[in-house]
């Protein structure tokens, strides 16, 4: 077998025993043995200690995103084709994707920059509105990776930007932030996602913050992007968006940060010094770029800082770098052992769940 569609569900094994999958470029794929614990080592080979009595965070889950680009993909394939990853992804004989997340609008895997309501000044939001992206691509495969699904499916929203209007520089993107006239109206628009996704036959498990803030303080970006600073943010979430949240019939997790590790703690205690935002925010979304240049130790730091605040690892991609000019490299072991190592790093120091873009 030369792939990896499929793999046998675990089974239960004796406690003196454990499961082992293997996939090599010599051949294997999902190989799975089984082998027995040891109460003393053996000559040679990797000795790994198992202590039963520790014990650290529960893993919830893996996932992807329901990019535009993702959909537009699936959506090329032939009906059997598409199926079959489909089922790979989230069924019971594939890996079984438990998160998804859900970008709010575009995205930098758009094929341009929209939002859901770009008529100026429309804060009532009469001519708000999901778009194509939504209804070819988005709904119809969350609702198919539902159906697949046995573990159920945590969706988790994430907005890129606020509509050119609301924002300082009357761009997607760009140097720009959201205007403060504005706090309310953009607290009031992701509500309005929620309710929107809901007419559907979706709801959410948790919504962000809003993606990158950094990323709004950058000129050079072209994709939808919106910037904050920390005591903004704070201000924002305390007055608007925290309350309006409350004040819904929605019951989800509100994720802050939504940005890379090297803003950590400082990002997050900022947040935390206000107690009412400490109140309203549930957990952390961290991203995965840069993390060769920054120690995981900032993980460490604050989840010490915060304890009761949980920890999501929620974009990770390759190719997204000016220099990588092979976007997709087919059959690359490389990248997978990036991908391979960072889940590994995140899940030792605290991370909770880890979604793949």
């Amino acid at each position: 077998m030369t792939y990896c569609d499929t793999i046998s569900k675990v089974a239960p094994v004796p406690v003196d025993q454990f499961v082992q999958y293997s996939t090599s470029r010599s051949g294997l794929r999902f190989h799975r043995t089984l082998g027995s614990f040891s109460d003393s080592p053996h000559p040679g080979g990797v000795h790994f200690t198992l202590n039963l009595t520790a014990k650290y965070q529960r893993i919830w889950g893996f996932g992807g995103a329901f990019t535009d680009a993702a959909g537009i993909n699936i959506e090329s394939l032939s009906l059997q084709a598409k199926e079959n990853l489909m089922r790979s992804y989230f069924s019971t004989d594939g890996i079984e994707f438990n998160f998804g997340r859900v970008p709010v609008a575009g995205s930098d895997f758009s094929t341009h920059t929209y939002t859901y309501d770009d008529v100026r000044g429309d804060t009532n939001f009469t001519q708000y509105n999901l778009t194509d992206e939504d209804f070819f691509y988005k709904i119809p495969l969350i609702k198919e990776a539902q159906e697949l699904s046995e573990r159920g499916l945590h969706l988790v929203a994430c907005a890129w930007t606020a509509p050119p209007w609301m924002k300082t520089n009357g761009d997607y993107s760009g140097f720009g932030f959201l205007k403060s006239e504005y706090y309310q109206a953009w607290a009031d628009y992701l509500v309005k996602f929620l309710d929107e996704y809901k007419k559907q036959g979706l709801e959410f498990w948790g919504i962000s913050t809003g993606n990158e803030p950094i990323n709004g303080i950058i000129p050079v970006n072209r994709f939808n992007s919106m910037g904050w600073t920390p005591w903004s943010q704070r201000q924002w979430i305390k007055d608007n968006f925290g309350p309006t949240l409350k004040k819904s019939h929605y019951t989800v997790k509100l994720l802050a940060l939504e940005d890379q590790r090297f803003m950590l703690p400082w990002w997050i205690n900022v947040l935390m010094s206000d107690k009412q935002v400490e109140e309203y925010i549930d957990g952390i979304a961290v991203h995965w770029y840069w993390d060769s240049l920054f120690p995981p130790s900032l993980l460490d730091r604050t989840h010490n800082n915060f304890p009761d605040k949980f920890i999501l690892a929620t974009e990770a991609c390759v190719g997204d770098k000016p220099w990588e000019f092979d976007k997709v490299k087919l059959g690359s072991w490389s990248r997978g052992e990036w991908y391979m190592e960072d889940i590994l790093q995140v899940l030792y120091l605290d991370i909770v769940a880890h979604i793949l873009t």
